[in-house]
């Protein structure tokens, strides 16, 4: 009943604003909310290490240990964007640039947009899965047109129509792997359909020739929602034009949860190829990925955007990690998820703050952030810190960790040439950061940052460095998860 209690909180909450107007008691309800989904989190990783998975609506909803880490994800990362609600929303009505009842469609859009990511991770059908991420874009791009500027509809209708093409290839490999089941030749009652469980029973016996086709479409599908090259151009002007919160999930999680959606297929295709095939994909798809950040983030001039191209990065991380295909590479990838929602997350907040206070994104028109306003500079610093993989920060670990288990499958070469892409990002980011950071005068009086924006951002920056310094919490439930995927 866990599983379905995670679905009904948030679903409940955005009944509840559809419902009643605007108040200020609402947006902290939606962070009240989020608080439930990560407890009900931290309980599903209890249980399913306990007592193995667990399901509900018989058999619908299906929790294992992955599936109980990704809610925590999930939860971790919607609660430092759902705190900035009654702030955000607040500032928006008095400002004149909202208006009450669009307030409430954004409390009722981002609970639906958590409540299908959500359903995403705890579906044991993949084709339930695949309506749960394509329901994510629905969601997401009227999130994203919040503002209804001309750049923000621009960003939206293309987020959607990039994102639905890629939904579709996901679609077509979807049923490719389900004409594949049909024809297994497998007799046995009830093992042919798109159950996760059934479809691992039987991979052996899959075609080759439809489950290459099959996992090449649903890389380019899915990861099109990953924001993986070559079709990752929505991501940056999405993210952009999306408001702060918005940013921060898109980034932090909703990435990551159909990333989770390659990694379930990935283990169907390599139980039924091998696992040279899908590792050559997710390489190609990783390289390509960290070289296209590399060159985007040479010559960036919108801070927002620099952290959409980083997110391009990760990512493109996250494939090679899984390339490798290892308990140990998955350990670290599932690792770097959380490492990367903590870290993103913060970024696009603070960075919401800076773009309000300073009335711009443009990198040359922003300087001196640590002199002028050293509170929102230094959460922004150290977060930038984090996410170029400083120690103490989990980055760190999961990017070494998964660095190693690449060399122990014999890609050291792939290493080789992240390190070389990784370089020119470092260089890149580094040197924007110092233009945003450093100068200024430090003269100039500034307001000081609300506690609701300050509290929530050190504190997830000093739980990614506590994990970075002591992952002993997480290490169980990390190799449970990785093992439900990897051998």
């Amino acid at each position: 009943m866990l599983s379905l209690l995670a679905l009904v909180i948030p679903l409940l909450m955005g009944v509840v604003s559809l419902v009643v107007p605007w108040r200020r008691w609402i947006g902290w309800g939606s962070a009240l909310s989020s608080a439930g989904v990560l407890g009900i989190g931290i309980a599903l990783c209890i249980t399913t290490s306990s007592h193995g998975p667990v399901s509900a609506l018989h058999g619908t909803l299906h929790a294992d240990a992955l599936s109980s880490f990704m809610v925590v994800v999930i939860g971790t990362v919607s609660l430092l964007a759902t705190l900035q609600t009654p702030r955000v929303m607040s500032q928006e009505i008095a400002e004149g640039t909202t208006i009450p009842r669009h307030a409430s469609y954004y409390v009722v859009l981002m609970q639906v947009f958590i409540t299908c990511m959500l359903t995403a991770v705890l579906a044991a059908n993949l084709g339930v899965l695949w309506v749960a991420v394509e329901a994510t874009t629905i969601a997401t791009t009227f999130l994203v047109s919040h503002n209804r500027t001309k750049k923000a509809i621009e960003a939206s209708w293309k987020y959607v129509i990039l994102c639905s093409v890629g939904i579709a290839l996901a679609f077509l490999g979807t049923v490719l792997v389900y004409f594949a089941a049909l024809h297994s030749g497998v007799d046995t009652p009830g093992a042919v359909s798109l159950n996760w469980t059934s479809l691992m029973a039987i991979a052996p016996h899959l075609n080759h020739g439809v489950m290459r086709l099959a996992i090449t479409l649903l890389v380019l599908g899915y990861g099109t929602k990953v924001g993986l090259a070559p079709t990752h151009s929505w991501l940056a002007d999405a993210h952009s034009q999306a408001p702060a919160p918005v940013s921060a999930l898109m980034s932090g999680v909703l990435l990551t949860v159909a990333f989770y959606a390659l990694l379930r297929f990935k283990a169907i295709a390599d139980a039924a190829l091998g696992p040279a095939f899908p590792r050559t994909l997710f390489i190609v798809v990783g390289l390509l990925s960290l070289l296209v950040a590399a060159v985007l983030l040479i010559a960036q001039r919108d801070y927002k955007r620099m952290l959409a191209y980083s997110s391009v990065e990760h990512m493109g991380l996250l494939a090679l990690g899984a390339a490798a295909g290892s308990s140990l590479a998955i350990a670290a990838v599932l690792l770097h998820m959380l490492g990367h929602g903590l870290t993103k997350s913060t970024l696009f907040i603070s960075s919401g703050e800076i773009a309000h206070a300073e009335g711009t994104t443009e990198i040359a028109k922003v300087k001196g952030l640590l002199a002028r306003r050293p509170v929102v500079g230094g959460i922004f610093g150290c977060g930038l810190l984090a996410l170029l993989g400083f120690p103490p920060f989990s980055l760190f670990v999961s990017e070494f960790t998964m660095a190693r288990a690449e060399v122990n499958v014999g890609l050291w070469w792939v290493v080789a040439i992240s390190l070389v892409c990784l370089s020119v990002i470092f260089v890149s980011m580094t040197n924007h950061a110092r233009h945003l950071l450093l100068g200024g005068d430090s003269s100039v009086a500034v307001p000081l940052s609300a506690r609701s924006v300050v509290v929530p951002l050190v504190t997830a920056l000093v739980v990614c460095a506590f994990i970075g310094v002591s992952a002993w919490p997480l290490l169980s439930l990390l190799h449970a998860a990785a093992h439900v995927v990897a051998p």
